[in-house]
Protein backbone atom coordinates (compact mmCIF):
# COMPACT_ATOMS: atom_id res chain seq x y z
CA UNK A 1 0.00 0.00 0.00
CA UNK A 2 0.95 3.42 -1.22
CA UNK A 3 0.54 6.06 2.03
CA UNK A 4 -0.08 9.27 0.52
CA UNK A 5 0.10 12.85 3.05
CA UNK A 6 -2.60 14.86 1.77
CA UNK A 7 -1.97 18.14 3.16
CA UNK A 8 -4.29 21.68 2.90
CA UNK A 9 -7.11 19.17 2.56
CA UNK A 10 -10.61 20.50 1.31
CA UNK A 11 -14.18 19.08 1.46
CA UNK A 12 -14.26 19.01 -2.15
CA UNK A 13 -10.96 17.68 -2.54
CA UNK A 14 -11.87 14.14 -0.67
CA UNK A 15 -14.56 12.20 -3.09
CA UNK A 16 -12.96 12.26 -6.11
CA UNK A 17 -9.98 11.39 -4.62
CA UNK A 18 -10.73 8.83 -2.25
CA UNK A 19 -12.75 7.48 -5.31
CA UNK A 20 -9.61 6.74 -7.57
CA UNK A 21 -7.39 6.16 -4.21
CA UNK A 22 -9.91 2.89 -3.45
CA UNK A 23 -9.13 2.03 -7.37
CA UNK A 24 -5.33 1.61 -6.34
CA UNK A 25 -3.83 0.74 -3.66
CA UNK A 26 -3.25 4.37 -2.03
CA UNK A 27 -3.66 5.38 1.23
CA UNK A 28 -4.80 8.98 1.97
CA UNK A 29 -4.06 10.62 5.08
CA UNK A 30 -5.69 13.96 4.37
CA UNK A 31 -4.58 16.68 6.50
CA UNK A 32 -6.15 19.86 7.03
CA UNK A 33 -2.97 22.03 6.83
CA UNK A 34 -0.47 23.45 4.73
CA UNK A 35 2.55 22.18 4.21
CA UNK A 36 5.50 24.18 5.57
CA UNK A 37 8.55 23.71 7.96
CA UNK A 38 6.48 23.60 11.05
CA UNK A 39 4.08 20.99 9.67
CA UNK A 40 6.13 18.23 7.41
CA UNK A 41 6.62 16.02 10.59
CA UNK A 42 3.13 15.17 9.93
CA UNK A 43 3.91 12.97 6.94
CA UNK A 44 6.22 10.69 8.92
CA UNK A 45 5.83 6.93 7.47
CA UNK A 46 4.51 8.00 4.33
CA UNK A 47 5.81 7.70 1.00
CA UNK A 48 4.57 10.40 -0.59
CA UNK A 49 3.22 13.88 -0.52
CA UNK A 50 0.32 15.64 -1.58
CA UNK A 51 0.32 19.32 -2.35
CA UNK A 52 -1.42 22.49 -3.36
CA UNK A 53 -0.40 25.84 -4.18
CA UNK A 54 -0.28 27.72 -0.60
CA UNK A 55 1.88 24.70 0.54
CA UNK A 56 5.33 25.30 1.03
CA UNK A 57 7.65 22.80 -0.27
CA UNK A 58 11.04 24.64 -0.06
CA UNK A 59 14.76 23.39 0.72
CA UNK A 60 14.55 22.61 4.39
CA UNK A 61 10.47 20.61 3.61
CA UNK A 62 12.37 18.88 0.97
CA UNK A 63 15.43 17.63 3.07
CA UNK A 64 13.13 16.83 5.79
CA UNK A 65 11.02 15.00 3.68
CA UNK A 66 13.95 13.19 2.24
CA UNK A 67 15.43 12.80 5.58
CA UNK A 68 11.94 10.76 6.83
CA UNK A 69 11.87 8.30 3.58
CA UNK A 70 9.12 10.43 1.30
CA UNK A 71 10.10 9.46 -2.50
CA UNK A 72 7.16 11.81 -4.49
CA UNK A 73 6.15 15.03 -4.26
CA UNK A 74 2.86 15.27 -5.81
CA UNK A 75 1.29 18.46 -6.97
CA UNK A 76 -2.45 18.91 -7.87
CA UNK A 77 -2.45 22.01 -9.46
CA UNK A 78 -0.19 22.35 -13.23
CA UNK A 79 1.82 25.54 -11.21
CA UNK A 80 4.83 24.84 -9.68
CA UNK A 81 6.31 27.79 -8.25
CA UNK A 82 6.09 26.76 -4.19
CA UNK A 83 8.19 24.04 -5.20
CA UNK A 84 12.11 24.06 -4.83
CA UNK A 85 12.46 21.86 -8.08
CA UNK A 86 16.24 22.27 -8.04
CA UNK A 87 16.64 21.04 -4.25
CA UNK A 88 14.31 18.33 -4.77
CA UNK A 89 16.08 17.26 -7.86
CA UNK A 90 18.55 14.01 -6.70
CA UNK A 91 16.18 13.48 -3.74
CA UNK A 92 13.00 13.35 -4.07
CA UNK A 93 10.69 13.40 -7.84
CA UNK A 94 8.09 15.94 -8.33
CA UNK A 95 4.88 15.50 -10.61
CA UNK A 96 2.03 17.65 -11.37
CA UNK A 97 -1.16 17.83 -12.96
CA UNK A 98 -0.32 19.86 -16.75
CA UNK A 99 -3.64 20.11 -17.70
CA UNK A 100 -7.20 19.78 -15.70
CA UNK A 101 -9.93 21.63 -17.44
CA UNK A 102 -8.37 24.45 -19.04
CA UNK A 103 -12.02 25.42 -20.15
CA UNK A 104 -12.75 25.89 -15.97
CA UNK A 105 -9.94 28.75 -15.76
CA UNK A 106 -10.60 30.12 -19.30
CA UNK A 107 -14.69 30.96 -18.49
CA UNK A 108 -13.95 31.90 -15.09
CA UNK A 109 -12.02 34.97 -16.83
CA UNK A 110 -14.67 35.96 -18.66
CA UNK A 111 -17.32 35.26 -15.97
CA UNK A 112 -15.21 38.11 -13.99
CA UNK A 113 -14.57 40.29 -16.72
CA UNK A 114 -18.26 40.26 -17.76
CA UNK A 115 -19.35 40.55 -14.37
CA UNK A 116 -17.01 43.83 -14.11
CA UNK A 117 -17.62 45.48 -16.94
CA UNK A 118 -21.53 44.81 -16.85
CA UNK A 119 -21.57 45.75 -13.29
CA UNK A 120 -23.37 42.44 -12.82
CA UNK A 121 -22.22 42.01 -9.12
CA UNK A 122 -23.51 45.55 -8.46
CA UNK A 123 -27.18 45.01 -9.73
CA UNK A 124 -27.67 41.73 -7.86
CA UNK A 125 -26.61 43.64 -4.61
CA UNK A 126 -29.40 46.42 -5.79
CA UNK A 127 -32.43 44.40 -6.84
CA UNK A 128 -32.01 42.18 -3.66
CA UNK A 129 -32.87 45.41 -2.15
CA UNK A 130 -35.21 46.29 -4.43
CA UNK A 131 -33.37 48.53 -5.60
CA UNK A 132 -34.11 49.08 -9.46
CA UNK A 133 -32.08 52.59 -10.57
CA UNK A 134 -29.35 52.02 -13.27
CA UNK A 135 -27.37 54.74 -12.03
CA UNK A 136 -23.38 53.57 -12.27
CA UNK A 137 -24.47 50.18 -14.01
CA UNK A 138 -23.45 51.65 -17.66
CA UNK A 139 -20.81 49.14 -19.40
CA UNK A 140 -19.08 49.20 -22.76
CA UNK A 141 -19.63 46.17 -25.87
CA UNK A 142 -16.87 43.90 -25.63
CA UNK A 143 -17.41 43.58 -29.82
CA UNK A 144 -14.67 45.71 -31.05
CA UNK A 145 -12.53 46.03 -28.36
CA UNK A 146 -8.90 44.48 -28.19
CA UNK A 147 -7.65 42.34 -25.52
CA UNK A 148 -3.92 41.55 -25.16
CA UNK A 149 -3.64 38.15 -23.58
CA UNK A 150 -0.06 37.49 -22.16
CA UNK A 151 0.54 33.53 -22.22
CA UNK A 152 -0.96 31.57 -24.84
CA UNK A 153 -0.81 28.09 -23.65
CA UNK A 154 -3.96 25.57 -23.73
CA UNK A 155 -5.69 28.20 -21.51
CA UNK A 156 -4.62 31.34 -23.03
CA UNK A 157 -5.75 29.65 -26.34
CA UNK A 158 -9.41 28.65 -24.97
CA UNK A 159 -9.95 32.38 -23.57
CA UNK A 160 -8.76 33.43 -26.99
CA UNK A 161 -11.72 31.68 -28.76
CA UNK A 162 -13.71 33.27 -26.05
CA UNK A 163 -12.99 36.35 -27.01
CA UNK A 164 -13.39 35.81 -30.87
CA UNK A 165 -16.83 34.58 -30.09
CA UNK A 166 -17.75 38.38 -28.48
CA UNK A 167 -16.04 39.63 -31.78
CA UNK A 168 -12.86 41.02 -29.84
CA UNK A 169 -9.76 41.49 -31.78
CA UNK A 170 -7.05 39.91 -30.12
CA UNK A 171 -3.60 40.34 -30.03
CA UNK A 172 -0.55 38.37 -27.68
CA UNK A 173 2.89 37.96 -26.17
CA UNK A 174 4.52 34.78 -25.57
CA UNK A 175 8.07 33.90 -25.15
CA UNK A 176 7.20 31.13 -27.17
CA UNK A 177 4.76 31.70 -29.90
CA UNK A 178 2.19 28.82 -30.87
CA UNK A 179 2.79 27.88 -34.31
CA UNK A 180 -0.21 27.91 -37.05
CA UNK A 181 -2.68 29.23 -34.38
CA UNK A 182 -3.77 31.99 -36.41
CA UNK A 183 -2.49 34.70 -33.33
CA UNK A 184 -1.51 37.70 -33.96
CA UNK A 185 1.46 38.01 -31.70
CA UNK A 186 3.08 41.46 -30.56
CA UNK A 187 5.75 43.00 -28.50
CA UNK A 188 5.06 43.33 -24.38
CA UNK A 189 5.04 47.02 -24.52
CA UNK A 190 2.79 47.16 -27.61
CA UNK A 191 0.14 44.74 -26.21
CA UNK A 192 0.09 47.57 -23.17
CA UNK A 193 -0.23 50.14 -25.26
CA UNK A 194 -3.23 48.85 -27.43
CA UNK A 195 -4.92 46.53 -25.31
CA UNK A 196 -8.57 47.59 -23.72
CA UNK A 197 -8.53 44.30 -21.57
CA UNK A 198 -5.15 42.78 -20.26
CA UNK A 199 -5.88 38.70 -19.40
CA UNK A 200 -2.84 37.15 -18.23
CA UNK A 201 -2.32 33.07 -18.39
CA UNK A 202 1.51 32.31 -17.94
CA UNK A 203 3.35 31.09 -15.49
CA UNK A 204 5.05 32.76 -12.33
CA UNK A 205 9.04 32.50 -12.75
CA UNK A 206 12.21 34.65 -12.11
CA UNK A 207 11.33 36.60 -15.31
CA UNK A 208 7.40 37.17 -14.68
CA UNK A 209 7.10 37.76 -11.59
CA UNK A 210 5.68 41.35 -11.31
CA UNK A 211 5.86 42.09 -15.25
CA UNK A 212 2.77 44.21 -14.03
CA UNK A 213 4.43 46.82 -12.72
CA UNK A 214 4.45 50.66 -12.15
CA UNK A 215 6.42 50.94 -15.57
CA UNK A 216 3.73 48.38 -17.48
CA UNK A 217 1.20 50.19 -16.03
CA UNK A 218 2.49 53.76 -16.82
CA UNK A 219 2.45 52.39 -21.03
CA UNK A 220 -1.32 51.33 -20.57
CA UNK A 221 -4.69 52.92 -21.95
CA UNK A 222 -6.42 55.11 -19.68
CA UNK A 223 -9.25 52.82 -18.41
CA UNK A 224 -7.56 49.43 -19.29
CA UNK A 225 -9.14 46.87 -17.44
CA UNK A 226 -6.69 43.82 -16.10
CA UNK A 227 -7.49 40.33 -15.20
CA UNK A 228 -5.40 37.65 -13.25
CA UNK A 229 -6.49 34.03 -12.86
CA UNK A 230 -3.10 32.37 -12.53
CA UNK A 231 -0.48 33.33 -10.64
CA UNK A 232 -0.87 36.40 -8.40
CA UNK A 233 2.79 37.71 -8.14
CA UNK A 234 2.75 38.46 -11.90
CA UNK A 235 1.10 41.34 -10.57
CA UNK A 236 2.75 44.41 -8.41
CA UNK A 237 -0.51 44.40 -6.12
CA UNK A 238 0.54 47.91 -4.54
CA UNK A 239 1.18 49.16 -8.54
CA UNK A 240 -2.27 48.10 -9.14
CA UNK A 241 -3.63 49.74 -6.28
CA UNK A 242 -1.61 52.77 -7.24
CA UNK A 243 -2.84 52.60 -11.13
CA UNK A 244 -6.27 52.08 -9.96
CA UNK A 245 -6.36 55.68 -7.37
CA UNK A 246 -4.79 57.65 -10.63
CA UNK A 247 -7.85 56.03 -12.59
CA UNK A 248 -5.38 55.09 -15.06
CA UNK A 249 -6.65 51.37 -14.58
CA UNK A 250 -10.52 51.15 -15.27
CA UNK A 251 -10.79 47.62 -13.30
CA UNK A 252 -9.33 44.73 -11.81
CA UNK A 253 -10.85 41.73 -11.99
CA UNK A 254 -8.31 38.87 -9.45
CA UNK A 255 -8.41 34.97 -8.87
CA UNK A 256 -5.16 35.44 -7.47
CA UNK A 257 -2.91 37.58 -4.69
CA UNK A 258 0.60 37.67 -3.76
CA UNK A 259 -0.05 36.90 -0.68
CA UNK A 260 -3.27 34.91 -0.66
CA UNK A 261 -1.28 31.73 1.14
CA UNK A 262 -2.83 32.32 4.76
CA UNK A 263 -6.24 34.29 3.26
CA UNK A 264 -7.65 32.31 0.27
CA UNK A 265 -9.53 29.46 1.02
CA UNK A 266 -10.38 30.27 4.46
CA UNK A 267 -13.37 31.20 5.99
CA UNK A 268 -11.93 35.08 7.53
CA UNK A 269 -15.43 36.55 7.61
CA UNK A 270 -15.39 37.04 11.53
CA UNK A 271 -11.51 38.27 11.41
CA UNK A 272 -10.39 41.20 10.83
CA UNK A 273 -8.25 41.02 7.74
CA UNK A 274 -4.52 42.01 8.40
CA UNK A 275 -3.52 42.50 5.12
CA UNK A 276 -4.29 46.00 4.06
CA UNK A 277 -2.87 46.08 0.72
CA UNK A 278 -5.84 43.44 -0.16
CA UNK A 279 -8.31 44.84 1.93
CA UNK A 280 -8.11 48.14 0.01
CA UNK A 281 -8.26 46.19 -3.34
CA UNK A 282 -11.42 44.68 -2.51
CA UNK A 283 -12.75 48.01 -1.13
CA UNK A 284 -12.22 49.74 -4.73
CA UNK A 285 -15.39 49.86 -6.16
CA UNK A 286 -13.95 48.69 -9.95
CA UNK A 287 -12.27 45.27 -8.17
CA UNK A 288 -13.42 41.90 -7.98
CA UNK A 289 -11.86 39.24 -6.24
CA UNK A 290 -12.81 35.79 -6.18
CA UNK A 291 -10.32 32.81 -3.86
CA UNK A 292 -8.53 31.46 -6.36
CA UNK A 293 -11.48 29.48 -7.25
CA UNK A 294 -11.11 29.43 -11.54
CA UNK A 295 -10.09 25.72 -11.19
CA UNK A 296 -13.14 24.89 -9.37
CA UNK A 297 -15.47 22.62 -11.63
CA UNK A 298 -16.82 18.98 -10.93
CA UNK A 299 -14.57 18.28 -13.85
CA UNK A 300 -11.83 19.62 -13.29
CA UNK A 301 -11.37 18.15 -9.59
CA UNK A 302 -12.15 14.73 -11.19
CA UNK A 303 -9.22 15.26 -13.76
CA UNK A 304 -7.10 16.87 -11.15
CA UNK A 305 -7.23 13.49 -9.14
CA UNK A 306 -7.35 11.12 -11.65
CA UNK A 307 -4.42 12.49 -13.11
CA UNK A 308 -2.52 12.93 -9.73
CA UNK A 309 -3.34 9.49 -8.69
CA UNK A 310 -2.03 8.16 -12.16
CA UNK A 311 1.14 10.31 -11.20
CA UNK A 312 1.68 8.62 -8.03
CA UNK A 313 0.73 5.00 -9.48
CA UNK A 314 3.38 5.68 -12.51
CA UNK A 315 5.91 6.67 -9.83
CA UNK A 316 5.71 3.52 -7.80
CA UNK A 317 5.13 0.98 -10.06
CA UNK A 318 6.67 -1.06 -13.12
CA UNK A 319 9.99 1.29 -14.34
CA UNK A 320 8.98 4.22 -11.79
CA UNK A 321 8.69 6.67 -15.26
CA UNK A 322 6.20 9.22 -15.16
CA UNK A 323 5.23 11.25 -17.89
CA UNK A 324 4.44 14.47 -15.70
CA UNK A 325 7.63 14.69 -13.54
CA UNK A 326 9.16 17.54 -13.38
CA UNK A 327 12.81 17.46 -13.96
CA UNK A 328 15.52 19.86 -12.98
CA UNK A 329 18.57 18.35 -14.85
CA UNK A 330 18.46 19.66 -18.17
CA UNK A 331 17.39 22.81 -17.36
CA UNK A 332 13.67 22.63 -19.01
CA UNK A 333 11.82 21.38 -15.79
CA UNK A 334 8.33 20.54 -17.87
CA UNK A 335 9.43 19.55 -21.38
CA UNK A 336 12.74 17.35 -20.63
CA UNK A 337 10.02 14.25 -20.21
CA UNK A 338 9.07 14.40 -23.95
CA UNK A 339 12.86 12.84 -24.61
CA UNK A 340 13.10 10.82 -21.58
CA UNK A 341 13.64 7.17 -21.79
CA UNK A 342 14.32 6.34 -17.70
CA UNK A 343 13.97 7.95 -14.86
CA UNK A 344 14.88 11.44 -13.89
CA UNK A 345 17.30 10.02 -11.47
Amino acid sequence: MIKVAFFDAKAYDRPSFEHYGSMHDLQFRFLETKLNEDTVELARDCDAVCVFVNDTVNAAVIDKLYSMGVKLIALRSAGYNNVDVQAAFGKIHVVHVPAYSPYAVAEHTMALLLTSVRRIHKAYNRTREFNFSLNGLTGFDFHGKTVGVIGTGKIGRIFIDICRGFGMKVIAYDRFPARDSGIEYVTLDELFSRSDVISLHCPLTDETRHMIDAAAIEKMKKGVVIVNTSRGALIDAEALLEGIKARKIGAACLDVYEEEADIFFEDRSGHILNDELLARLISMPNVIVTSHQAFLTEEALNNIAETTVGNIVSCFEHDGICDNELCYRCGDIEHCKKERKEKCF
